[in-house]
């Protein structure tokens, strides 16, 4: 089976080579064309490009600052900053015409499709946020253009429904295998996997946004028709996909090619959404929401729904299914639909009962929503950079009879990861500066709290590094500087509590190196000569365990004389991060015994991937299974 996209026929041997440009411009049409012209220079086939309309991408709320998550509130400023208008696209397609190369680009809304439309192009590429998007799909099978699609964020059972919908369609169509993490851990890639989408479609490429070249390599051994790579002039500029891009010094990593493919392949058997995965759905993929304000009786129609970002409701695959039901609850316009919109059951907040202190998180937005409905021992106030902007008058009034946390931002304005422990002088005065609007933030929220005379600042402190981990004489070099940055801010009335850490954080949507609080015994003699509590997330620990082969539950014990707060999730594997209780790797029964021995007046919260969802629906499920083990 074959296609053609222009001159180009696809799957009959030679491979289709993108260069995915997408917002690597970040805003400048000199750069853009710039990297058109490196791109036939390397010898492509094609100059792709990105397109949206945020107005008809993103629901109005997400696009107001402080109303939404803080990754998708990342995501957002950054799209805001570096989107070509139409007219630039135009002069980038005739450019690309001049120098032989072909146009391609992304919409990821349908006046984008009308604007490419007006320009001529030859095929559209599919984002893997819109693989599940059917109106936006029966929209670009409408155009006749053959189609690309990655399948990146998405399960074999969703692949499978696309492409039934395309072939009913009679679209022609190739799909790529994708991690859509950038840049993307090796042992999440599963190379193998390819094989099996082919049983699905007999066209398949792949997308890569791993380091360097080898497994790129290895998915063209494998069969792929087509290859997709980001290409930037520099690897370390500001946004999204610079760090998972190719650039033209990346041919020297063919020796390492062998080894990194040997970790890449993964099993082939099922197709397995990675953590960092999970986070680019939730902030690029689509859901189903309300167009209006409905009441708890309503039966669904139509005109009651549209398809909006970020992806953290009902799937746009489960349209038809919710068609017809009757609503449970009420929403407010442009709400999220939910799995549970799909049945007759919910899970709500009710009395819980533990021997320690305990609590939720929470934003400003929601405060007062989550003090409606339940009352805990304490809230944790989970700070986004934009929330650094806001009054907390607008959000709280009076005094609240619950203690206080607060989440310090481990991103801040200007895509400013929090490092107190930087080699970089530059970069560790501007995190201490930004640490110290937190501290001061805090104090301010003490005032709403009476009752915590000296809230913990629960904070990510940095020591992170982007390709490889530190090497382990340079360590203590970087405890040393995080040392010096505590002594150099102004803590009177809080304590800065450091969160252990997973030795594979995510940041922008991809992997990184963490290097510090994430060994015990490092651990241990800095909080002994620093007067250090921690934060102990045992979700992250957990998966440092896994990594390093070590006796999680030893761990525990050995952290619990320092800890004096607890984040509380499951964990899988090296990446499987804030999984439901019970439904990962820990024993609660048996770290509850050791928490209860150890620690036994430490708080705690339940720390849930995407727990707030759907009322807080993730938080009443830890909260019921933890009672009884803590």
């Amino acid at each position: 089976m074959t296609m053609h996209i222009d001159k180009h026929e696809i799957g009959a041997g030679r491979v289709f080579v993108i260069a995915e440009i997408g917002n690597n411009h970040n805003g400048s049409f000199e750069l853009a064309l710039r990297l058109i012209d490196q791109a036939v220079a390397a010898g492509a086939d094609c100059a792709k490009f990105q397109m949206r309309h945020l107005d008809h991408v993103y629901r109005q709320r997400s696009l107001r600052k402080g109303g939404e998550d803080l990754s998708t509130e990342y995501v957002l400023d950054l799209l805001r900053r570096f989107e070509l208008p139409p007219e630039d696209h135009r002069r980038l397609a005739e450019h690309c015409r001049r120098q032989g190369i072909l146009y391609l680009c992304t919409p990821w809304d349908e006046r984008s499709v009308e604007v490419l439309e007006d320009i001529g192009v030859a095929a559209y590429k599919v984002a893997s946020a819109d693989l599940t998007n059917l109106p936006l799909l029966d929209r670009l099978c409408a155009t006749g253009k053959p189609l690309i699609l990655s399948t990146g964020m998405s399960r074999r059972e969703e692949v499978q429904v696309t492409v039934d919908f395309l072939a009913r369609r009679n679209a022609a169509f190739v799909l790529l295998h994708c991690n859509s993490t950038y840049p993307a851990p090796l042992h999440d890639i599963q190379l193998r996997w390819m094989d099996q989408l082919r049983t699905i479609h007999p066209l398949v490429g792949y997308s890569g946004h791993e380091r360097g070249i080898a497994v790129t390599l290895g998915a063209v051994a494998r069969g792929a028709c087509v290859v997709e790579r980001h290409f930037t002039e520099d690897r370390t500029m500001e946004g999204p996909d610079h760090a998972a891009s190719l650039q033209f010094s990346d041919f020297k990593r063919l020796v390492e090619g062998i080894r990194e493919i040997e970790q890449a392949l993964g099993d082939g058997q099922e197709r397995r959404i990675s953590q960092g995965e999970m986070i680019n759905r939730e902030n690029l993929a689509k859901s189903l929401v309300a167009t209006g304000p409905l009441t708890r009786g309503t039966r669904i129609e139509p005109r009651h729904v549209k398809v909006r970002s970020p992806g953290q409701g009902l799937s746009p695959q489960h349209y038809e299914k919710l068609l017809g039901r009757t609503l449970q609850r009420d929403l407010h316009e442009e709400d999220f639909f939910y799995a549970s919109d799909l049945t007759d059951e919910r899970v709500e907040p009710r009395p819980y009962r533990y021997d320690r202190p305990w609590g939720v998180p929470v934003r400003y937005h929601d405060f007062e929503e989550y003090r409606q409905r339940i009352t805990p021992d304490l809230f944790e106030f989970h700070l986004s950079y934009s929330d650094m902007e806001l009054d907390p008058a607008r959000y709280l009034s009076g005094t609240y009879p619950h203690g206080l946390v607060v989440h310090a931002p481990e991103l801040f304005a200007g895509s400013h990861l929090m490092d107190l422990a930087s080699p970089d002088e530059q970069y560790r005065r501007e995190s201490l500066q930004q640490t110290q609007r937190v501290i001061d933030i805090t104090r301010r929220l003490k005032s709403f709290f009476p009752r915590t005379p000296r809230p913990m600042i629960v904070a990510n402190v940095g020591g992170f590094t982007m390709d490889a981990p530190l090497a382990p004489q340079l360590v203590p070099e970087y405890y040393e500087r995080f040392a010096r940055s505590l002594g150099e801010l102004d803590l009177d009335g809080v304590e800065l509590t450091p969160q252990t850490m997973a030795p594979f954080p995510w940041h922008f949507g991809g992997q990184r190196y963490q290097n510090l609080f994430v060994r015990i015994e490092e651990i241990e003699q800095w909080c002994q000569r620093l007067g250090l509590r921690m934060c102990y997330d045992v979700s992250h620990s957990r998966l440092t365990s896994n990594h390093f082969g070590l006796d999680f539950y030893d761990f525990s014990q050995r952290i619990a004389p320092f800890t004096a707060h607890l984040h509380l999730g499951d964990a899988q594997g090296l990446n499987g991060e804030g999984l439901q209780v019970g439904e990962g790797d820990i024993d609660f029964a048996r770290l509850g015994r050791i928490l209860r021995e150890g620690c036994p007046r430490a708080s705690f919260i339940p720390e849930i991937w995407q727990g707030h969802k759907n009322g807080g629906e993730g938080f009443w499920i830890a909260l019921q299974r933890l009672e009884g083990v803590l």
